[in-house]
């Protein structure tokens, strides 16, 4: 048999012609340069929502956090619902990475029997909030599930939105939750919407699982 019959695992596929007769493009092989972190005030800071009725709000926040941590840059999370109580899996990793998380809320507030006290815990919450980014100590600010007091009313969104917009150049804010308001969509750089297509709790009734949800 003709070595012509083996195929070489180390030579690249040839791309076959496409049926027009014009020569298929090959794309580029791209080498990873060295990138370089410019100064804060060289940086444009984004405003970042993750909204949207799927999973992945707070994941893909924290995924960025991680990158940024990575970059040397210096990141902060406030969780308005979630309790100090209820030690979460992000709440582990970022002990271990010295990212400063500070859970502000008392679990999940639909179920609360005390909405008054939550409210009252809402604005405590922002004030920590206002005072981080007053500081401009943070190069990322991560606002978790901040949509909530916003859209039940405890926190005046003009307010918010003001404290924000008057943060230091080049500081990166990304506030996650379901239902954004028009007001907060129209004033970030960048929007993602979450979109359920499947669920196992929904489609399977598997409640949520350690190291994934919580």
């Amino acid at each position: 048999m003709s070595d012509e019959n083996f195929s070489d695992p180390a030579r690249v596929p040839e791309t076959p012609a496409p049926a027009s007769g014009r020569k298929a493009p090959v794309p580029k092989k791209k080498r990873p340069g060295k990138y370089r972190m410019p100064p804060r005030e060289q940086r444009h800071g984004l405003l970042i929502v993750n909204t949207g009725d799927g999973k992945g709000k707070t994941t893909a926040a924290l995924g960025t956090v991680t990158r940024a941590w990575g970059r040397g840059l210096k990141c902060v999370i406030f969780q308005f619902i979630k309790s100090a109580e209820n030690p979460y899996g992000e709440h582990m990793a970022c002990a271990k990475m010295d990212i400063a998380i500070e859970p502000l809320g008392d679990g999940f507030t639909w179920l609360s029997d005390d909405l008054g006290a939550d409210r009252e815990l809402a604005a405590r919450g922002w004030a920590r909030c206002q005072t981080a980014i007053d500081s401009a100590e943070y190069d990322v600010i991560v606002f978790d599930e901040l949509t909530y007091p916003l859209n039940f009313g405890w926190l005046d969104t003009t307010m918010v939105l003001n404290a924000i917009a008057a943060r230091s150049k080049g500081t990166h804010i990304i506030v996650t939750g379901r239902n954004a308001s028009e007001a907060l969509i129209a004033a970030a750089d960048m929007v993602t919407d979450m979109r359920v297509v499947k669920h196992p709790y929904r489609d399977q009734g598997l409640g949520a699982q350690a190291g994934i949800d919580l």
